[in-house]
């Protein structure tokens, strides 16, 4: 009697990629876990701010202004009796809004850079690195207050911070993606795409993408609190989200008239939350990087041998 065996074919990087993201989740850490419970209940609050505590800046009470932590207002009130949990659950809204648009766009101009400066070669990669060193050579938060004020007048306050943020932070990730794109190019399975005369774009697609994306996703998670810590202080500086507006950093710059009156309440509860946030979204983040990043890397490559 005859049996029929069936060979099993290496999956698919797209596939393979899918499933390793699918088999991640977080598992044997408990802070990992607690920091994305976190993560969740913070941008639920955020999304969900009208229907938890509305606010509206144009209503003022000074019958109850400055008034400390109580049942009708958790979080206490500002200087013209506003309800502060109200102002912090809308910048939490606008914080994480900007915040992400930062991170992503510097992703998508760090990887543009990293792949046009690898797969070019030659006098575009030196002219394109030469950029990300002098870019990098600059402090941050200075050139990001001078890119705030730059493009304040043409995208408004929102736009000028997400642009400041992005335009700051795409560097590291330009270095990450064109390491590792000249890493790949040297890879087996890699070479032998292009000795069969496939396409640039199927070789790009297949092979290229598939081992890129952990890395570009890791470094937008990784993003997000730099660019909360760096919105929150252009904020404080005045050159963030307008009054009516309001976001994280511009809440403790309205503190500080007031903070030497004992309203203690308007520094601790917004920064408590942008460190909280700050800080859950930086362990999750290294949790998976330190978890899963490596063995991805190893078990895409071995899925293609």
């Amino acid at each position: 009697m005859s049996s029929t065996v069936k060979a099993r074919f290496p999956d698919a990087p797209w596939k393979a990629l899918l499933r390793r993201i699918r088999l991640s989740g977080l598992r044997g850490s408990r802070p990992a876990a607690l920091s994305f419970a976190f993560i969740v209940m913070l941008i639920v609050a955020a999304v969900a701010a009208d229907a938890i505590r509305p606010w509206d800046d144009r209503h003022v009470d000074l019958t109850r202004m400055l008034q400390p932590p109580s049942l009708a207002h958790p979080m206490g009130t500002d200087s013209l009796g506003r309800d502060l949990l109200a102002q912090v659950l809308h910048g939490l809204r606008v914080s994480f809004t900007v915040s992400a648009a930062a991170a992503l766009l510097a992703v998508v101009i760090g990887t543009s850079v990293g792949l046009g400066a690898a797969m070019a070669g030659g006098n575009v990669d030196f002219v394109l690195m030469r950029g990300v060193d002098v870019f990098q050579a600059q402090n941050h938060f200075l050139l990001s207050i001078l890119i705030a004020v730059l493009f304040r007048p043409v995208f408004g306050p929102g736009g000028a911070v997400m642009m400041a943020v992005s335009l700051t932070h795409w560097t590291t990730i330009a270095r990450i993606v064109r390491a590792q794109m000249l890493s790949l190019r040297e890879q087996p399975f890699v070479a032998a795409a292009v000795n069969l005369g496939l396409s640039r774009r199927h070789v790009v697609v297949r092979h290229y993408i598939p081992h890129l994306l952990p890395s570009v996703m890791l470094a937008f998670v990784l993003l997000v609190p730099h660019a909360i810590f760096h919105e929150s202080g252009l904020s404080f500086l005045g050159l963030g989200m307008p009054p009516h507006q309001p976001s994280l950093g511009s809440l403790l710059a309205e503190s500080r008239q007031t903070l030497l009156t004992g309203s203690w309440w308007l520094v601790v509860f917004p920064g408590a939350t942008i460190f909280g946030a700050a800080l859950a979204i930086g362990m999750l983040g290294e949790y998976w990087r330190a978890r899963l990043h490596p063995r991805w890397r190893s078990e895409l490559e071995g899925d293609q041998g």
